[in-house]
């Protein structure tokens, strides 16, 4: 791991103007950057970059975030490959933390195969466009297939010489250890002897999300041979299959603003819709899809289209994975192409352009295809179509996100009119599913989080009337003004006593009042840090967290959605604060220093006027309180109405009278008005 002090010094060197327009042409406006967002497209600048802030903003499309989230967004970098591109650009030496034996032995070997890789890709880059073989084989096979050389370029292509120990020669003379040459694939070994493994095939190197290359698919030009058409890299520290999609690295960019990824089966299919100008595309290599690369894709978008070919193995390809991508929260369309063609023979035929209209004219709903497919094969058979009301109304217990609860019904209601079955005798059996998941989850998880599963196999009503729901949503707000003034203000002094942080958590039993998730980690953070290091405490520790779900947060609650003027702190903010020492004086004593001979002391005292932040934490934290209170009232009062005995009803009734006490107290403190 990345030891804390590399951590430290490169967020000390960062500087997100810098950093950001290394990507997007910035302009200076005011106190802040401006240009054009990189995340959708537009014409008209609204991508805002504050360099005091450290936070970039874009008031189109809503990202936002710090500049190591901008890398790892705009790259699609992970958090360590961040750290390592940052460190690169400032040139500062990593530092790791420490790891046991296995550990470094694991990370040596898997930077010793991206050395090999990278070597044996120039290797047959090298094969492919400067010596005669490899251009009357490798090259004439690639432009019979239409390819252009920029996109062999692009895509960094080669081809193996039919000399079986060419690589091998090469590797020994720059002195590559042969057994990690062996791990890679390159080689392979026969009768005691070393020969190169993809001898007279064309290459396909297939990289990583930073642009590495893990491992190589090769293709057989021959025909007649029995050899397998396509060789891969076996599976090593840094090459595993089912966490790989061919093209990510070149289409992660273009499925992240046209929010669509296109799924394909092979390489061939990747390259030619990229050099036809389609680049939102990668390529499953054939297999049935994993969670893992499903995940990948919802990196860059959530929206997942599935191109195949028409006929039935085609059909039968597309419907592998299908119910992963549904639990993965994925939204699912499959495109057939027409009989006898698949993406690459398609594209070449028509042209982008129609390619295209075809895609966006074709889509269907998986699951309702599934559906249609299942009903022609189970025809009139009561048996088979029993497997298939069962088949679908599990594909329907995936989608088990409670933002797409109106999703799932809206399936059930679709599916049992095809059916021609009750719509709630459906439900019942997607809830059997969902409580039987909900069982298994159970076994596994804390009983707290199979609580947060279980009621998603409920009826779908909420559990609070409309006004306590309402409520509810309201106190979220709340909850993150009070962190928001805890990072925007936390390190300021209070009193002479305490910190703004001090007091914040002192008023706040956070267990109690605080029910946002994400907000109740952030001031547990907080808490800790201060008692822990109080001197890096401050908002920069948390929108430079390492926690994205941290940093996330600390981002929303630290960006506003305007930028003050230069007027504005002049003129308005002077006027800002003489009334904000209105409130803060006894009326009296501000009539006295009114008085034309204590004009002086008024002038003195108007200038060292509180800060006005002081008033926004007090008012923050004394609205959640009185937020609170308001839901235990109304709590309380949905407890009244049940039916009690004369004892419950007598505490009942006292806690009515604490409570609506207390907000009395509370509310008279902030100068509101309670209606009884």
């Amino acid at each position: 791991m990345i030891s804390q002090n590399t951590i430290q010094e490169i967020l000390n060197r960062i500087d997100i103007v810098e950093i950001i327009g290394d990507f997007v042409k910035l302009k200076k406006r005011g106190s802040n950057h401006i240009g054009l967002c990189p995340f959708h497209n537009e014409r008209t600048p609204s991508f805002t970059v504050s360099q005091s802030k450290e936070l970039y903003k874009c008031f189109g499309c809503g990202r936002s975030g710090n500049a190591i989230s901008f890398i790892m967004e705009h790259e699609k970098y992970s958090y360590p490959e961040t750290l390592k591109w940052l460190a690169a650009k400032y040139n500062i030496e990593i530092e790791e933390t420490y790891q046991s034996e296995e550990q470094k032995q694991t990370q040596l070997t898997a930077d010793s195969l991206f050395i090999i890789n990278s070597f044996a890709q120039e290797f047959f880059s090298r094969q492919l466009l400067d010596t005669p073989e490899g251009q009357e084989v490798g090259l004439s096979y690639f432009k019979e297939r239409g390819f252009r050389e920029e996109v062999i370029r692009k895509f960094q292509l080669g081809y193996a010489p039919e000399q079986n120990d060419a690589l091998l020669q090469e590797a020994l003379a720059k002195k590559y250890n042969t057994e990690l040459l062996l791990k890679s694939g390159l080689l392979t070994q026969r009768n005691q002897q070393l020969r190169d493994n993809y001898s007279g095939r064309v290459i396909f190197p297939i990289h990583n999300q930073s642009g590495k290359v893990l491992g190589f698919g090769a293709r057989i030009l021959k025909t007649n041979t029995k050899a397998p058409k396509y060789i891969n890299t076996p599976e090593n520290e840094i090459y595993v299959k089912s966490k790989l999609l061919y093209g990510t690295f070149l289409a992660r960019q273009a499925i992240d603003k046209a929010d669509e990824c296109l799924l394909v089966e092979g390489y061939t299919d990747v390259v030619s819709l990229h050099q036809a100008g389609i680049e939102n595309v990668v390529a499953s290599g054939g297999t049935a899809l994993t969670s893992d690369q499903l995940r990948l894709v919802r990196k860059y978008s959530n929206n997942l289209t599935i191109l195949y070919d028409g006929d039935a193995a085609g059909v039968k390809a597309a419907l592998r994975g299908l119910n992963i991508a549904l639990e993965e929260g994925l939204n699912v369309k499959l495109v057939l192409l027409p009989e006898n063609e698949d993406p690459d023979s398609y594209v070449n035929k028509v042209g982008a352009a129609a390619f295209s209209d075809y895609v966006k004219s074709h889509k269907k709903d998986i699951i309702l295809f599934q559906l249609e497919v299942s009903m022609k094969e189970a025809g009139q058979d009561a048996t088979k179509k029993s497997e298939v009301i069962n088949r679908i109304a599990e594909s329907i217990s995936k989608i088990n996100k409670v933002e797409d609860f109106t999703k799932q019904q809206d399936y059930i209601h679709q599916c049992a009119e095809i059916l021609k079955i009750d719509e709630s005798g459906l439900h019942a059996l997607v809830n059997k599913f969902i409580r039987e998941k909900v069982i298994v989850e159970q076994r596994r998880i804390p009983a707290e989080e199979a609580q947060q599963t279980a009621p998603q196999a409920g009826d779908g009503k909420q559990n609070y009337d409309d006004a306590t729901f309402s409520l509810l949503f309201r106190d979220d707000l709340q909850e993150k003004e009070v962190a928001k003034m805890l990072l925007e203000y936390g390190t300021r002094q209070w009193d002479d006593k305490m910190l703004v942080a001090e007091y914040i958590l002192h008023e706040l039993v956070e267990e109690e009042l605080i029910d946002n998730k994400a907000v109740l980690q952030l001031i547990q953070v907080y808490k800790k840090q201060l008692e822990d290091n109080p001197q890096s405490i401050g908002s920069n520790y948390f929108i430079y967290h390492e926690n994205p779900q941290l940093s996330a947060l600390a981002v929303s609650l630290l960006n506003v959605p305007y930028v003050e003027s230069e007027y504005w702190k002049k003129e308005i903010n002077a006027f800002a604060d003489y009334n904000a020492s209105l409130f803060q004086k006894p009326y009296k004593e501000f009539i006295e220093l009114t008085k034309k001979e204590n004009r002086d002391e008024l002038n003195k005292y108007l200038k060292s006027a509180e800060d006005k932040s002081l008033i926004a934490v007090q008012s923050a934290v004394n609205y959640l309180k009185l937020r609170k209170i308001k839901r235990l009232i109304l709590e309380n009062q949905a407890d009244l109405e049940k039916p009690h005995n004369a004892e419950e009803l007598h505490v009942l009734h006292e806690m009515h009278k604490s409570l609506k006490k207390m907000e009395i107290d509370l509310a008279k403190e902030m100068g509101t008005v309670i209606i009884k």
